[in-house]
């Protein structure tokens, strides 16, 4: 991290290897900010090392995911802005909600503890780590066919496999089994301070053709923090999937988050 600008942490999701934000943090930089794009806990350096040892990358559940976040926050000069995508987007929140950013930034966001719509095209999407009970301790990857139904469904076949090829990692299991039973469980890790009126301002990014985190989801979400008097907005790309954030039209997302920052005055 170089330069006097705002600090911007990139929070990846499931099954995308941290490496994947390289052309967002440029943009950042180009910007003015000060970008870091850490990948999550046990998660090696390379996409191809993280391939290579699953074993790593098993068993860490939410709080752990935040915790290691939270850490890297500690370190930083000033609260940062922070981008997460899928269960990265989650992550945001819940830091957010703690106030330990300016402003977050939640693409196509993992469902949060009192979001109750769960359609079946998501229940498809995650079909394969919930398809074996043990996968909560393990680290599952996506075949080319299911990443092209839970991301790279609104592109074309050979992108899907291109991205597929590029950027997949195995992922644990844990966080989507905390998820899915978060509204069953009084202490929830996936439960999000939505009430919190001091927290920095927050965008919420939905793919209107996300097959992992429907619309349904995301809109559920935003009503969650309809008590908060803090800055709640929700911006739609109808026509995109859960790559969003990798695929061809990856620009056209990150500047909408810059015009966002922007009109925040951050």
């Amino acid at each position: 991290m170089t330069g006097n600008g705002t600090p911007v942490v990139f929070i990846h999701g499931l099954w995308l290897h941290a490496s994947s934000w390289k052309p967002w943090e440029e943009l950042f930089e180009e910007a003015g900010y000060r970008p870091v794009a850490p990948g999550w806990p046990g998660v090696a350096d390379t996409v191809e090392l993280a391939r290579a040892h699953p074993d790593s990358i098993a068993d860490h559940g939410i709080d752990d995911v935040v915790e290691h976040y939270a850490d890297i926050i500690d370190e930083l000069p000033e609260p940062p802005i922070l981008i997460g995508h899928s269960f990265g987007g989650m992550i945001a929140e819940k830091l957010l909600g703690r106030n330990l950013a300016a402003a977050a930034i939640a693409i196509d966001a993992a469902q949060i503890k009192g979001v109750l719509p769960l359609p079946l095209s998501a229940l498809r999407a995650t079909f394969p780590v919930f398809a074996n009970p043990a996968n909560k301790h393990r680290a599952v990857s996506l075949t080319a066919d299911q990443f092209r139904f839970a991301f790279g469904n609104a592109v074309g076949a050979e992108e899907s496999d291109a991205l597929y090829d590029q950027w997949t990692i195995p992922a644990p299991g844990k966080p989507l089994f905390e998820a899915a039973g978060a509204n069953f469980a009084p202490h929830s890790p996936a439960a999000v301070d939505t009430g919190n009126d001091d927290r920095g301002p927050l965008l919420l990014i939905m793919g209107g053709q996300d097959h992992t985190v429907p619309e349904a989801i995301t809109k559920s979400t935003l009503k969650q923090y309809r008590h908060s008097t803090a800055v709640t907005d929700l911006v739609e790309f109808p026509d995109r999937g859960h790559s969003l954030t990798v695929d061809n039209g990856w620009h056209a997302v990150a500047d909408t988050c810059l015009g966002w920052l922007a009109k925040q005055g951050l």
